[in-house]
């Protein structure tokens, strides 16, 4: 009975959690969807090279937002509901101030952020119409991201799902308004992106109204090291959200030179449904991190290691399912987005190859998860950052012995397999460690 308790509480905050992640990637693919139909691959190219800055921008909240929700739920399982509630004003004040700061950059360095990333000629000024108007509402973007896990650990995890479909569907209607109707192209697409996050922030904002958990109330004395407490913790889950974009811009800089523009039109496709089974699997481990982040808090490590077992198991169920679809749909994925033939038939027969990494994905989401929600820094930031190192590595050496575009593809397989054989050697090594 107790056992059956347990995994129904795990699936109560799982499953909302799932639908979130799966709902902030098919953000991703509305946009391409629209834009892809109404300007067609130069479009699509040009979002997706653009994509890695607006990653920034909710990864920060994600990073932010989580780290604060970390310690609230350690404190509250300690039953020190001071320092609990001092992590939700820390984490308020530096989702704010660090909102401000990135508008004045993003929007600063616009065409600068866009030329490193690979962007040059039209591909250039349609990444650069389309970061402006993101930049303008990087605030709402930040915070509204930042909110939800302090929703999820108060138990509202249904609540948290409700305020990005609100978001989803508000980006689903503008973008029609936006890029159909009035013909506004990449930017009316960035404005249904922008109004569609503020949406969630509003909800999440009422939410903790409405449960007196919003404060601002932090002495300044003890602002620096809340702060700092967060922004360590923080580190891992904004790298986690952000690693595949880190890979998106390795890929896309080496497809470039090896495979020019309708190299990266087809990773854009792949990249756009690929990642929401990506977003899925985080959405299990950010999901489990409340009962991981109360067990470590209470020390019942048997509950924690029964929990993350559960969170292991449902992790490769969906990379199976989603496996399964990505495969059985692969031949209609380019017509989707509206690209070329050529581009529809590369991604058919290359799809197959990215498919293979995506359980080894689940073992590294869920590890790298549950070492950030026990205060296991270090080892978290570890798995965060070693896929892209990886990657980096592989397509330094492998395209040019091997066979030039078809091995960036390979390479980013075995970066990710790579990634998964040392998550399992350091979460062993750990598990070892608290046995003893």
């Amino acid at each position: 009975m107790k056992q059956t308790r347990d995994i129904r509480m795990f699936f109560q905050y799982v499953i909302p959690s799932v639908l979130s992640f799966a709902l902030s990637g098919v953000y991703t693919i509305v946009d391409g969807f629209f834009i892809g139909n109404s300007i067609g691959d130069l479009g699509l190219s040009a979002v997706n090279i653009a994509y890695p800055v607006v990653a920034v921008i909710q990864a920060l909240g994600t990073g932010i937002g989580m780290g604060g929700a970390i310690y609230y739920s350690i404190y509250k399982a300690e039953k020190k509901e001071k320092q609990a509630r001092e992590f939700i004003a820390g984490a308020l004040w530096v989702l704010m101030i660090s909102s401000v700061l990135l508008t004045i950059l993003v929007f600063l360095l616009n065409g600068s952020l866009l030329g490193l990333l690979g962007a040059n000629g039209e591909l250039l000024a349609l990444g650069e119409e389309y970061i402006a108007v993101i930049a303008l509402g990087a605030s709402m973007q930040v915070i509204g991201t930042g909110l939800v896990p302090f929703i999820r650990n108060h138990g509202g995890s249904f609540y948290a799902m409700v305020s990005m479909i609100a978001g989803f569907v508000t980006n689903i209607i503008l973008d029609y308004l936006f890029v159909w109707v009035l013909e506004q192209g990449v930017s009316g697409a960035a404005w249904a992106t922008v109004i569609g996050q503020g949406v969630t922030m509003l909800i999440a904002l009422a939410y903790l109204l409405h449960k007196k958990q919003f404060t601002l109330n932090l002495p300044f004395s003890k602002f620096g090291k809340v702060s700092a407490s967060i922004l360590k913790i923080g580190i891992a889950p904004f790298g986690l959200t952000m690693s595949p974009n880190i890979s998106l811009i390795i890929i896309n800089r080496f497809s470039m030179s090896y495979g020019g523009e309708p190299a990266v039109a087809v990773y854009a496709c792949i990249a756009y449904v690929i990642c929401i089974v990506y977003l899925i699997l985080q959405g299990v481990g950010d999901g489990s991190q409340p009962l991981l982040s109360r067990h470590y808090g209470e020390k019942n490590f048997a509950k924690l290691k029964s929990t993350r077992n559960l969170a292991y198991g449902f992790a490769l169920f969906l990379s199976i399912i989603g496996c399964t679809i990505m495969y059985l749909t692969r031949e209609s994925l380019g017509i989707l987005f509206g690209t070329s033939k050529e581009v529809n038939t590369e991604i058919a027969k290359i799809m197959p190859v990215f498919l293979i990494s995506v359980p080894f994905v689940a073992i590294l989401r869920i590890t790298t998860a549950s070492f950030y929600a026990t205060e296991k820094s270090m080892l978290s930031y570890v798995l965060t950052f070693i896929e892209p190192l990886f990657m980096l590595a592989l397509m330094l050496i492998l395209p040019p012995l091997f066979g030039g575009q078809v091995m960036i593809w390979w390479s980013t397989v075995f970066a990710r397999i790579l990634s998964a054989f040392l998550a399992v050697i350091l979460k062993n090594h750990v598990d070892k460690k608290e046995m003893s």
